[in-house]
């Protein structure tokens, strides 16, 4: 049996829950609405969605911290959050990936348009092998274990938590190590052909990275790329 993807709706206007809950109904989706962040967090931890669409103008509680507070669940550490924001608004990419966001979508929406996101988005939960690397010798004892299946990242014998475009960085890299990946098929596979992001985008997430599992893990080929070096002393 398919399985069938929850995405909840998060949008103070009406008529916005309405029409993307009407679209993505259509498409075969289980669909769940909230009209602020709060009630969000509260059908985060109830629906658990696959994907959320999240606005960021909201009162009360904006876009921006309700991604980082659904980040901080237990629920919310392996759901994509897709930004809602219109072309106007005070909002830089860079933010919103550091929020914990996974990708953004510009208003007005074209539904057509938002549903191939989705359904390209959501192929990242498709099972793929752990990923196992230890060290070789009495000296080396580092180990990474990298479970797509899980969501998560184990090194030597410690759990690290990293947000889902981190982590998405990460198994690219650790699926071929000491090979060199280009900038241009790093952004294609972790975030789309389809998507637009900055030359900063990448610089932000390997900074990230790198403060979570170590400097000298993901070597940098000045203008080409980089790649990961798993055999350290």
């Amino acid at each position: 049996m398919v399985q069938q993807h929850r995405i909840l709706i998060v949008d103070d206007e009406r008529d916005i829950r309405e029409f993307l809950g009407y679209n993505l109904t259509k498409e075969h989706f289980e669909v769940q609405t909230a009209e602020n962040g709060l009630r969000a967090l509260e059908m985060v931890k109830e629906f658990q969605p696959h994907l959320i669409l999240l606005d960021i103008m909201m009162p009360e509680m904006d876009g921006m911290e309700t991604c980082q507070e659904i980040r901080k669940l237990e629920q919310g550490k392996q759901t994509i959050i897709c930004f809602l924001t219109a072309r106007g608004e005070d909002y830089s990419q860079i933010a919103g990936f550091e929020a914990g966001a996974d990708d953004y979508v510009l208003k007005p929406i074209k539904p057509k348009v938002l549903v191939s996101r989705i359904k390209a988005l959501l192929k990242r939960y498709t099972t793929s092998p752990v990923i196992t690397y230890a060290g070789e010798g009495e000296k080396n004892q580092k180990q990474f274990i990298i479970s797509r299946e899980k969501y998560t990242v184990i090194k030597d014998g410690e759990e690290i938590f990293l947000p889902r475009k981190e982590f998405e960085l990460l198994e690219l890299l650790a699926s071929k190590p000491d090979r060199l990946f280009t900038r241009e098929v790093i952004f294609n596979q972790v975030w789309g052909s389809e998507t637009i992001v900055g030359d900063r985008t990448m610089d932000v997430h390997i900074r990230k990275l790198r403060s979570k599992i170590g400097d000298e893990y993901i070597k940098t080929i000045k203008g080409v790329g980089y790649k990961f070096v798993p055999n350290q002393p």
